[in-house]
């Protein structure tokens, strides 16, 4: 027993002599640092081993002493806090911009990493107040706290940065009056405090330092031209603050004519059951407004929801609001918490990849919507803001079951993406019974749609340079998803000719990235339909090379004009006959490869594209790309890189000549019309 609790004691001292230890080491914050902020393990994939410096970890520079000395992370989609960076103690540029990293600006940071001469946190959602201990890092030369939610006053402790040469405040919600820094700082050559809430008179020396542009976007601000004049009172006063002010500690108040009374005369005025009254009779008054309050509010949602319903949810062009049913918004909301562990409060917001081109969740119950059509994920529909601006917002089906971390994690993901290739994801909203997206909403209709809509007289033809920028564009999207999570392989997961999109200019864009992760791998899968791999029947795996066999898929779809998984006619009857003898069920790539093994190749290609002259061999060479694409086996396809580079071999920027097109000029029409039919 003695031996126990000895033993006891002694893990006791090693371990609380160890924790000091391991929390001042740099490679241990870093490490705390990418747990609370790499949700998903997918952005700071060689922050692995025990050593930060002698690993070179991205973005970490070390001194000889093995200390961090510089730590750039801009744009990776960070989230989370920064306190735990705050043992980096030689830190001398840390550099955070454009992440989605939140909480405060760490006091605990600013006031132990002294030797900071580089500080850039711009466009991340770190709200709260500047804190004094701004002023600890004496030496900083660079300061961007721009595009966040910071709020209050600028701290009087900032004047003591006197060797800052840029400070950057614009894009916040700053308020009070800004303070001359001018005569303290005299080295600072840039200032910008733009689109903030600042009040009073503008120092005439920071004007005439600095210039009005600089202070622009704060209706409160008075002085010389373009602002407003100040009042007598401003002029007066234009830096006092008010008469009494309410000291740092919380348990102290100022005192007004009331509480000045001797301490006697108070409790005479108001004895222990008079005070016991009047808290019961605020406390009913507080209840009963309440109650006023939620009716109302529910009254009011109601009839938001009752008037955006125009006709019935049947695909005719009719209109029907997404959020017919209030339940749809706030089936988890309320006071309380959520079985997923998410207050009601916070699932009521859409989360915003980019909080500037952000709008309420108010906004879209109010909003026209046109419900335009169902896919294998969900449902799609077009808002019309009151600003005007349009939306597609997409309702998921079959990701109810989805924990709401595990969704974060998936948004995260997607969201981060940004190429001119692939559909913008704007925002998310999570609830337990239902999941909403919203996406720049594309005009132009589909690729799906451009090629079999309408045929027969009358259609508009798809000719041939339209066809292949829209493959090619479609082709570096897709590149693009799989060089970014080429180290985790995640896949597209969902690549069919309805999930390529045309914006306003006719510019490809693959939309749907990511949404079948959600999905239970078998119901992904069987979605894919005719864009389905042939190691997928078994294996129920989605992966980057299946999305390789699905855009080979679409690609042959593009040649032929026929969809993935029909009845095609045997070889040397690519027409399609009146009688169906001799057409049998298969899916396209084994007809084609049928056809072509035949030696009736010219018998692949869609008519549409027969009317072209001189573009047999880019039909021919296209063929052999779509081929490549479709082989059985998985590691002997093209990666999607490779790909882009044979279509690119290709010629694609000359348009076919008029005078090559074997009918009329004039019945040539514009391939792409300006539709309403875009999903995204």
């Amino acid at each position: 027993m003695m031996n126990c609790v000895i033993m006891f004691f002694f893990f006791l001292f090693l371990g609380t002599y160890i924790v000091p230890c391991l929390t001042h080491n740099d490679t241990y914050a870093l490490t705390l640092f990418r747990q609370q902020t790499d949700i998903h393990g997918q952005l700071l994939t060689n922050w692995t081993g025990t050593d930060a410096c002698s690993a070179t970890w991205h973005g970490v520079i070390c001194s000889p002493n093995n200390r961090v000395t510089s730590l750039t992370l801009p744009s990776l989609n960070l989230r989370g806090p920064i306190n735990t960076l705050s043992p980096l103690t030689h830190l001398r540029l840390l550099d955070l911009h454009n992440n989605r990293l939140n909480g405060s600006v760490s006091p605990s940071l600013l006031s132990n990493c002294t030797n900071l001469k580089l500080l850039y946190l711009a466009g991340n959602d770190f709200s709260g107040q500047i804190p004094p201990e701004i002023s600890s890092p004496v030496n900083l030369l660079r300061l961007d706290l721009s595009d966040n939610n910071l709020a209050g006053a600028i701290p009087n402790e900032i004047s003591r940065l006197t060797s800052l040469l840029t400070l950057r405040l614009q894009n916040n919600a700053l308020s009070g009056n800004i303070p001359d820094l001018s005569s303290a700082m005299l080295n600072l050559t840039e200032l910008n405090m733009t689109n903030n809430e600042f009040h009073g008179h503008i120092p005439s020396s920071m004007v005439k330092t600095f210039g009005d542009e600089s202070f622009s976007g704060n209706e409160g601000l008075c002085g010389s031209k373009p602002f407003r004049v100040c009042s007598s009172t401003e002029n007066n006063h234009p830096f006092s603050e008010p008469a009494q002010t309410v000291p740092s500690n919380p348990s102290s108040f100022p005192e007004t004519s009331v509480v000045a009374r001797p301490r006697s005369q108070h409790h005479k005025g108001l004895r222990p059951g008079a005070i016991v009254a009047i808290v019961v009779a605020i406390c009913v008054a507080l209840l009963v407004v309440t109650s006023f309050v939620v009716a109302h509010c529910c009254a009011r949602g109601r009839g938001v929801n009752s008037n955006s319903i125009v006709g019935s949810e049947a695909g005719n062009g009719k209109r029907k609001s997404y959020g017919s049913e209030k339940k749809v918004y706030n089936a988890n909301g309320g006071s309380g918490d959520s079985s997923d562990g998410t207050s009601g409060t916070d699932m009521s917001k859409l989360v915003f990849f980019d909080r500037r081109n952000g709008f309420e969740l108010e906004d879209l119950l109010r909003a026209s919507a046109e419900m335009l059509g169902k896919g294998s994920l969900g449902t799609v529909y077009r808002a019309v803001l009151d600003d005007g601006s349009t939306v597609a917002v997409k309702r998921l089906k079959d990701a109810n079951p989805c924990a709401r971390h595990e969704f974060e994690q998936y948004m995260d993901v997607i969201g981060k993406l940004k190429h001119p290739n692939i559909v913008k994801l704007r925002a998310y909203y999570y609830a337990k019974e239902e999941k909403l997206l919203v996406y720049d909403y594309l005009s132009n209709g589909s690729l799906h749609t451009l090629l079999h809509g309408n045929r027969g007289p009358g259609r508009i033809p798809l000719d041939w340079t339209t066809r292949i920028s829209l493959v090619l564009g479609a082709a570096r999207g897709l590149a693009r998803i799989h060089t970014e999570y080429s180290a985790a392989k995640v896949p597209h997961g969902n690549v069919k000719s309805s999930n390529v999109l045309l914006d306003k200019n006719g510019v490809a864009c693959i939309s749907d990235f990511g949404l079948s992760l959600l999905l239970n791998p078998v119901h992904a899968i069987a979605r894919l339909g005719g864009y389905r791999a042939p190691e997928q029947i078994e294996q129920k795996r989605l992966s980057q090379q299946a999305d390789v066999y699905s855009f080979g898929v679409l690609l042959l779809e593009v040649l032929t004009g026929r969809a993935p998984s029909l009845q095609y006619p045997s070889p040397g009857t690519a027409r399609p006959r009146k009688d169906e003898e001799e057409q049998t069920m298969v899916d396209l790539p084994k007809w084609v490869r049928s056809v072509v093994r035949e030696e009736w190749t010219g018998e692949v290609f869609d008519q549409e594209l027969l009317r072209y002259k001189n573009i047999e061999e880019e039909l021919v060479s296209m063929l052999h790309v779509g081929l490549a694409c479709v082989v059985a086996q998985p590691e002997k396809r093209p990666t999607m890189v490779d790909v882009v580079k044979l279509i690119e071999d290709i010629r694609v920027e000359q348009s076919p000549l008029c005078e090559d097109y074997d009918e009329s000029r004039n019945s040539l029409s514009p391939s792409i019309p300006t539709t309403e039919d875009g999903l995204a």
